[in-house]
């Protein structure tokens, strides 16, 4: 058994079988009927069945299935994507994009199909928490989608070796199988969209060469990765997320709550999308090199953040959120009144989607207006 047995993807002739037990869930063909009409030609099993003949590799599914998928999904869901990467070029270098992030499944999804169209050689693989591994189709299916796992809610003994071994599969996957690699820059998402990396994160990553970690960080080539949207189709489960845990600080989130989330994200309006690169990290980390260690990853992180946050593409939406909740007019310069007033309008019936008991409409507004205009003071702060 290799050590990496545990978190890897699948190997090329693990696929078939893969595909074939996916095709044979019970489970994943009711949810392939609930979501059938808003995928590519119903997408069915039958359909499923054909699509995927002839697939024995990860990157095979990833770019016959999953990058028609997705290439639909920004065709009725945004009205438009960009992508950015003057830093990088396609070639024979490979990168650990270290991103915010934005949504559970496509943020990795949709930088696949923009690397591919880019004419980058190969795509990413995944980390994702073992948390959203709810049902075994899902596992399933992100592990033919060239996912990692990545363990969460163990004890601190597991957490170390866990992150050791995590830190050895990265070094791994860029320098001996030559992919690239996608991972968040921190567990979750930011609900109020203020995007942060985790120091934590960026110590696991060192751990395959704890003692000299400019090298360790050296070795995964990390670009800094900004994804922008326009609009959040989860702002108002998150906004709803605000008010449950200010309610009862012991709620905590259901599988359905979970799907619900996913669906929501994948298929929700988002108008504008677009992604940006920044410079490598190996560009300027050797001016870290004299730091202690607490020193390193502190700057290390707060650099990160830097690039990501100067790297953010702002809508008009987030100017007058930013501006709503100052209630002055700072940032009137990047917005029409009518821009304003559709944006007000959007927050309105954003609000009118939540259902509680006890709604707090004061509350609500000020929780997405933040979300909004988080990304604007960061940018502004990076600048």
């Amino acid at each position: 058994m290799n050590e990496f047995d545990e978190i890897r993807p699948y190997n090329d002739e693990e696929v078939r079988p893969a595909i074939e037990s996916l095709l044979h869930d019970r489970q994943f063909s009711r949810i392939l009927k609930g979501i059938a009409p808003i995928l590519p030609l119903g997408m069915s099993r039958g359909v499923l069945r054909l699509a995927t003949l002839g697939i024995h590799s990860t990157l095979g599914f990833q770019l016959r299935f999953m990058k028609p998928v997705v290439n639909h999904v920004l065709r009725k869901c945004s009205t438009d994507h960009t992508f950015r990467h003057d830093s990088i070029a396609p070639g024979p270098e490979r990168y650990t994009f270290l991103s915010n992030h934005r949504d559970i499944v496509l943020d990795s999804a949709i930088l696949d199909v923009m690397l591919h169209d880019a004419g980058f050689p190969t795509t990413c693989e995944i980390a994702i928490g073992d948390n959203l591994l709810i049902y075994p189709w899902i596992r399933t299916l992100v592990r033919l989608n060239k996912a990692f796992i990545v363990r969460r809610n163990i004890s601190r003994r597991e957490l170390y070796e866990s992150s050791l071994l995590m830190s050895r599969y990265m070094r791994h996957v860029i320098q001996e199988k030559h992919e690239n690699i996608w991972i968040a820059q921190r567990e979750g998402r930011a609900k109020d969209s203020s995007d942060h990396t985790q120091e934590s994160l960026l110590k696991m990553m060192t751990l395959s060469n704890a003692e000299n970690p400019v090298e360790a960080i050296k070795a995964l080539n990390i670009v800094p990765l900004s994804i922008s949207y326009e609009y959040d189709p989860c702002d108002y489960l998150k906004a709803k997320e605000f008010q449950q845990r200010r309610d009862d600080p012991a709620w905590k989130k259901s599988k359905q709550d979970d799907l619900v989330n996913m669906k929501t994200g994948i298929f929700g309006q988002k108008g504008h999308i677009h992604y940006q690169t920044a410079r490598p990290v190996n560009k300027w980390i050797d001016e870290l090199a004299g730091l202690d260690k607490t020193e390193f990853f502190a700057e290390l992180a707060r650099r990160i953040d830097r690039e990501i946050h100067a790297n953010y593409r702002l809508f008009p939406g987030n100017y007058v959120a930013t501006d709503l909740l100052s209630g002055q007019h700072t940032h009137a310069s990047h917005y029409t009144h009518k821009q304003l007033v559709d944006f007000e309008k959007y927050i309105a019936s954003r609000i009118a989607l939540i259902d509680l008991p006890a709604k707090d409409d004061d509350f609500l507004r000020e929780r997405l207006l933040t979300m909004y205009a988080n990304p604007v003071l960061n940018y502004e702060n990076a600048c």
